[in-house]
């Protein structure tokens, strides 16, 4: 990058670049400069084409930051630009230069010019204004364009340019405060999602280490299975999967993805493995993910919502008629022209929008991200909440406290060490007890055995030396797979096992070991039903594929009005169809594969962050956190959006009802009507942007 330093002392310099940055690149250099680690704060200033640093380290943090501005290229630039697409930090100064560049115009074309050249002025600055309401028009709309050009024309037709040289003046005002609440609000939803960890399986010689996908570099090679999301750009190097690409491409249907396929991050695999190599800047393509989130998720509007929107698009010709008759009984262009200056549409449509930005950010500093407004107001009005117990209910890292071996020929250890070589590459909570234990014990493997199985709600299968191995439930161990049980065992489960899950490990049709899996209660979770409860959740249910004892064991403690165990997917599912039916608003919250068949059919899909990828894809709503009192704060913010929502609307048409009955009668001009209309909506919105809890 070409520049020189333009003045500097220890801790910051400045440097001045070749020419003026366009706002387009802003944001692209800010990224680029502040990869180099010594830098603390970056300043740019576009319009005279300098920047301003300050670094730590003395001397070497200088001669740091001097290298890497060297090695910023007009490529780099234009890489960081295509991984978004919507400015990042909307910046405060470029708002005030705007408005002193409004201001300054305005004023100057007050002061300097005769009226004849003013005139001129104001034709030509009123011409943009005039083709998009004609575009409106054109396509049959009346809208606020229309309202804008005729308000404006009134005063070009009363032979007063300068009435509406001033009413251009506010509107250009008016748009652009409004333009810069909404970055705002934007720019604040994203920075909080980009604070919601992700972590990934990093392939490291022959082990896989969980690691934070920031920390990947382009080179680094990840492993990803049936369930897991695919985090980075990259490159198949190993392997077959289904992945579902339709976060970005809309398509339903899962593809084929091989050896030698690029595969990006959004999607998620829906079966098979794979080992990726990464390609991109796990920064940039999160980045990327996030902002289609946020676009997306203005698709997914709540009723409320909807309904104000709608409302503003349809109020619209009723401010032409109520202005044709003020105009056919006082004949007075002034009062007719206030008519037309005061508009219902923006100050509901962004009212709204800015509410619900400001609840999806409430909610990802809370650690919760929400896909869609319609989600808020899903969950606001839920009346029943279904839980499933593993990961939800109970503590995301179980702990294996009991092995018991069918016989002398295989020990404990034994048993450990080849399910946790099974085990050790899926991320279940129950996997990473049974792969935690066999590490505490010391018990290192190699994995003698073929490739895995994954079989959804069951367990594993794999071959052992030409053996078939099956490690899961007893449903599928026992029943589906026909394992034979030894008597002596079956007696020692029944007498140990007393409310730990047990997981089967079989090899060849016989069982050989059992492990206990204990399955403890989240800390707080009662307290969290109970809260839930007593804001106006009706019916909390439990639904497992679990034991009946252990399933029993928990809605007590966690205070659970009822509790079904032994389920299979299919039987949650048909579970919630039945509740539907009943007319129940259904929340689900669950964090396994298994769970993602309800997920999707419930009203609004909760999964917890610590789950399977496949469940987080699934579900409208996605915990970070794995506590319970998540969700009474999201609970809260959900209601309090509809609160603020609501009154918003009350608000916008009381104020501008007013404004227009102020106008009509002549009490207040066009112009005055119209600053307090654009002060009025900007005003709602920045209350809109208040925390909610």
């Amino acid at each position: 990058m070409e520049y020189r330093i333009h003045h500097e002392i220890p801790g910051r310099v400045r440097v001045k670049l070749a020419g003026r940055v366009p706002d387009s690149d802003l944001d692209a250099l800010i990224k680029m400069t502040s990869e180099c680690p010594v830098i603390r704060k970056i300043q740019v200033y576009g319009s005279i084409g300098q920047m301003a640093i300050e670094y730590a380290n003395g001397e070497t943090g200088r001669a740091a930051v001097l290298s890497h501005l060297d090695g910023i290229t007009r490529e780099d630039i234009e890489r960081a630009k295509a991984g978004y697409a919507m400015a990042l930090a909307p910046r405060t100064h470029a708002l005030l230069l705007q408005l002193a560049r409004i201001v300054g115009a305005y004023v100057a074309r007050r002061w300097l010019f005769p009226m004849p050249i003013r005139t001129l002025f104001a034709i030509n600055a009123f011409l943009p204004f005039l083709a998009a309401g004609w575009q409106a028009l054109r396509r049959g709309r009346l809208t606020v364009p229309v309202l804008d050009a005729a308000a404006i024309g009134i005063s070009f037709i009363k032979r007063d340019p300068k009435t509406a040289g001033e009413t251009m003046f506010l509107l250009h005002v008016g748009e652009a405060l409004e333009d810069y609440t909404r970055a705002a609000s934007e720019n604040e939803l994203i920075g909080s999602l980009l604070d919601v960890p992700d972590s990934v399986q990093k392939v490291q010689g022959d082990t896989e280490v969980r690691v934070s996908a920031e920390s990947l570099k382009p080179g680094d090679l990840v492993a990803v299975r049936t369930g897991m999301s695919i985090c980075i750009d990259g490159v198949v190097e190993r392997g077959v999967a289904m992945v579902n690409q339709a976060t970005l491409t809309g398509e339903p249907l899962s593809v084929e993805r091989a050896v030698g396929d690029d595969v990006f991050a959004g999607t998620v695999v829906e079966e098979g493995d794979i080992l990726v190599r990464v390609r991109e800047s796990t920064g940039e393509t999160r980045l990327r993910s996030i902002v289609a989130l946020v676009e997306h998720a203005d698709s997914l509007k709540s009723n409320v919502q909807s309904h104000m929107e709608a409302m503003a698009d349809r109020i619209v010709p009723w401010n032409f008629l109520l202005a044709g008759i003020v105009a056919v009984i006082t004949r007075d262009l002034t009062k007719t022209s206030a008519a037309l200056m005061v508009d219902y549409s923006c100050a509901l449509k962004l009212a709204g929008s800015i509410a619900v930005l400001t609840a999806m950010s409430n909610a990802a500093k809370a650690g919760i991200m929400v896909k869609g407004a319609r989600y808020f107001e899903a969950f606001a009005q839920a009346d029943t909440i279904v839980f499933d117990k593993t990961g939800t209910l109970t503590e995301a890292a179980p702990k294996l406290v009991r092995v018991e071996s069918a016989n002398d020929a295989w020990s404990e250890d034994e048993i450990l060490r080849l399910s946790a070589c099974l085990e050790e590459h899926f991320p279940h909570p129950v996997a990473r007890a049974v792969v935690h234990a066999a590490e505490e014990r010391g018990l290192e493997h190699r994995e003698r055995h073929a490739a895995v199985e994954y079989i959804v709600a069951h367990g594993i299968a794999s071959e052992l030396d030409g053996r078939r191995v099956v490690i899961g439930s007893k449903h599928f161990v026992i029943e589906d797979e026909h394992a034979q049980l030894d008597e002596s065992l079956a007696a020692r489960i029944e007498e140990h096992f007393m409310g730990l899950s047990p997981l089967y490990l079989a090899i060849d049709g016989a069982v050989v070991g059992v492990l206990g899996i204990q399955d403890p209660i989240k800390p707080g979770a009662a307290d969290a039903i109970a809260q839930l409860k007593s804001m106006g959740i009706e019916h909390i249910v439990m639904l497992t594929g679990d034991y009946a004892k252990t399933a029993e064991r928990i809605a007590r403690e966690a205070g659970i009005d009822e509790w079904r165990a032994d389920l299979l997917p299919e039987d949650k599912y048909a579970y919630l169809a039945s509740l539907k039916e009943q007319g129940r608003r259904v929340a689900m919250v669950g964090d396994g594969v298994n769970d993602s068949p309800a997920l999707s059919l419930a009203d609004v899909g909760i999964a917890m962050g610590q789950g399977s990828d496949i469940a987080k894809e699934v579900a409208d709503i996605v915990l970070s956190d794995t506590e319970l009192a998540a969700l009474v704060t999201l609970r809260r913010i959900s209601s309090g959006m509809q609160r603020r929502m609501m009154g918003s609307y009350r608000k916008v048409i009381g104020i501008n009802s007013a404004l227009l009955a102020l106008g009509i009668g002549g009490a207040i001009t066009p112009q005055t009507s119209s600053l307090l209309h654009n002060a009025s909506t900007v005003g709602l919105s920045l209350v809109n942007t208040s925390r909610y809890v």
